[in-house]
């Protein structure tokens, strides 16, 4: 199969890595001169660097020459959410366009596969998600995915990309689902980077979060995005899987996990701007987070979590002042 990967960062390289043993596979960057080192290099030094690149994978700055090699295959977009818009409507004509982005657009407040449906109406579209990080897709480390679509050839077209020993490809229907728990994950990893660090930075033997109370924030933060995914029409058994529950154990626990990180940057006490410029990387939890709170609402949903991270990214509150707002709640059922 031909299959173009649009997006030369850490996830984009790792999929076209685990693709290329199987298929034909071109990889865009948009930079010229990242192009021409991953080429001469075999190796993506900002984002992968520590990925050998098959000598298969061909790598180009010419976006017309990756459009024609999806037009016939596949097309991926592994941009962040902010570019999918733009991705989508240079895609138009394709025969398959799927994404790898997990937020919300900020502008729109609109959700992968709501962009989709205003730019490509009729295209047969998906997203291919859950619990992963590049790392070790691309070390062919063991990882299962799921990919939603509406479109049932596009599901079996990815399945046949992307399926092998080392990685495990699920299908949904619940498009709506998927793409809401891997928008939301990323701002609760956030909130659980908070409290991990403020145990981590703990005096010894003074009362502080600990384990307990990461898995009573994980559990309380399922809860909140399953809410606001049923509301916006999604299944509430899509959360129990790799897009629901899958992904937000890895992401707000794994230390690979960039929105982690930030919450625990926030929480040795860095203003929010420096713990950014550290990551080196889009951390997609900070600017979905006011976005999910802000469609909550519209919709009547609860998220105290996500209003607790919005105020923290927004300097309202102190991180111990946030994990006490969450504590201090009125008991209620669950």
């Amino acid at each position: 199969m031909k299959i173009a990967v649009f997006g030369a960062g850490a996830w984009g390289t790792a999929l076209a890595v685990a693709a290329a043993p199987q298929h034909e596979v071109m990889l865009w960057a948009r930079d010229a001169r990242q192009a021409a080192a991953m080429q001469a290099t075999r190796r993506n030094a900002r984002y992968l660097g520590e990925v050998a690149l098959p000598p298969n994978l061909h790598i180009t700055a010419d976006h017309a020459l990756a459009l024609a090699h999806g037009n016939v295959g596949l097309s991926v977009i592994a941009t962040p959410v902010a570019a999918l818009r733009d991705r989508l409507t240079a895609q138009r004509g394709g025969r398959a366009v799927l994404w790898l982005c997990k937020g919300f657009e900020s502008v729109t407040g609109a959700l992968g596969h709501e962009v989709a449906r205003s730019v490509q109406p009729d295209a047969a579209c998906g997203v291919l998600s859950g619990p992963s990080f590049a790392t070790e897709v691309a070390r062919q480390q063991p990882t299962a995915l799921v990919v939603a679509s509406e479109n049932a050839a596009l599901a079996a077209l990815t399945v046949e990309a992307f399926h092998s020993e080392a990685l495990r490809i699920y299908t949904t229907t619940d498009l709506v689902g998927v793409e809401v728990g891997g928008a939301v994950k990323n701002v609760l990893a956030i909130a659980v980077g908070v409290l991990d660090g403020l145990a981590a930075d703990a005096t010894p033997g003074s009362p502080s979060p600990g384990l307990n109370a990461r898995a009573a924030l994980i559990t309380r933060g399922l809860a909140e995005m399953t809410r606001l995914g049923v509301a916006l029409g999604g299944q509430a058994q899509t959360f129990m899987g790799l897009s629901g529950l899958g992904d937000l154990v890895l992401t707000a626990t794994g230390h690979l996990s960039r929105n982690r990180r930030v919450g625990l940057l926030l929480a040795q006490g860095q203003p929010l701007a420096e713990a950014l410029a550290s990551l080196g990387h889009v951390a997609e939890g900070v600017l979905s987070a006011p976005v999910v709170l802000a469609r909550a609402r519209s919709l009547g949903v609860d998220m105290p979590i996500t209003q607790t991270v919005v105020d923290l990214l927004e300097g309202r509150v102190a991180p111990a002042q946030a994990v006490a707002l969450l504590m201090s709640r009125h008991a209620r059922a669950e």
